[in-house]
């Protein structure tokens, strides 16, 4: 006799029809009711979301490059005196650089 292997089992079928039925029971929001509800959400009561566009104004302080600091050629950060490895054609390199 043959056997047909893609049939789903009996019990498994069951089981299947059970868990739809009671999916189908459930009281799920629709999609009008979570659209109104979204609707009616207000985010502008100071709550942010991260990763969210602030539309404030950023206020630096910006410090002139001192007497003893120089500004690495390959980085272009601003380092104390002390942290010049070499310098090539007149521009200085900073340690960190000069050592990749």
């Amino acid at each position: 006799m043959a056997q047909d292997y893609d049939e789903a089992r009996p019990d498994v079928a069951e089981a299947s029809e059970r868990t739809l039925k009671a999916v189908q029971e459930m009281d799920a929001p629709t999609a009008k009711s979570v659209h109104s509800e979204l609707e009616e959400t207000d985010l502008s009561d100071g709550t942010e979301l991260p990763g969210a566009i602030v539309l404030d104004e950023l206020v630096v302080e910006v410090v002139p490059q001192a007497a003893d600091e120089f500004v690495c050629g390959e980085c272009f950060a601003v380092r104390h005196r002390s942290q010049a490895a070499k310098e090539v054609d007149g521009v200085k390199i900073c340690r960190d650089c000069a050592e990749l």
